[in-house]
């Protein structure tokens, strides 16, 4: 079984393996000791059962069911309590406001055939789901809360950075990793007002 970060790891073929995006993002969380955090598309659970070690609670959403059974079952082997994985399409099943809240967003253009693709398929321009959270994730905040979005160079950053100010969010890009044909970034997003 695969460790990342002292964390053991089930794995399984449909749903998304932890990769160069995944770590990118896992070192540098923005999580503090006592936060409420959010993963959106929480796949094998990694991030989240990393935040869980500072955040005093963690809820992680996948909208394959096979992640979110996965992810369940990473937090037994881990033995991590406060943490709760759940099925949602985004923000569908989410209630209540967070400190963080974290995304590695799809980003491939096309529509997802099997469980796998829903990691990785982003809609017909690559950009549909990534701009559906943009749009959504306001009203999930705490005040002065911060977003984390992990994307590609692909996807168009500029865009994300413009289409989060559209919704009173700041961005910057806190850290970025070049692979292959693509840069991987991270962007670090927050309420305008504090900033």
């Amino acid at each position: 079984m695969p460790v990342y970060y002292g964390i053991k790891l089930k794995l399984h073929p449909q749903v998304y393996e932890p990769a160069e995006d995944t770590f990118l993002l896992a070192e540098n969380l923005a999580v503090r000791e006592g936060d409420l955090a959010l993963d959106v598309g929480t796949g094998t659970g990694l991030i989240a059962l990393l935040m869980a070690r500072k955040a005093m609670f963690v809820l992680g959403v996948d909208i394959n069911p096979l992640a979110v059974e996965l992810a369940r079952e990473n937090a037994r082997i881990n033995g991590i309590k406060n943490v709760e994985f759940r099925l949602s399409n985004l923000f569908e099943s989410v209630e209540g406001k967070f400190d963080v809240v974290t995304f590695n967003a799809p980003y491939l253009p096309g529509e997802p055939e099997e469980p796998i693709d829903l990691a990785l398929v982003g809609g017909e321009t690559g950009r549909e789901v990534l701009d559906r959270f943009i749009g959504e994730v306001p009203a999930y905040l705490k005040p002065c809360g911060t977003v984390q979005i992990v994307q590609s160079s692909i996807t168009g950053i500029e865009e994300t950075l413009r289409n989060l100010e559209k919704v009173g969010l700041m961005g910057e890009i806190a850290a970025r990793r070049h692979v292959f044909f693509e840069e991987i970034v991270l962007i670090n997003a927050k309420p305008s007002d504090c900033v």
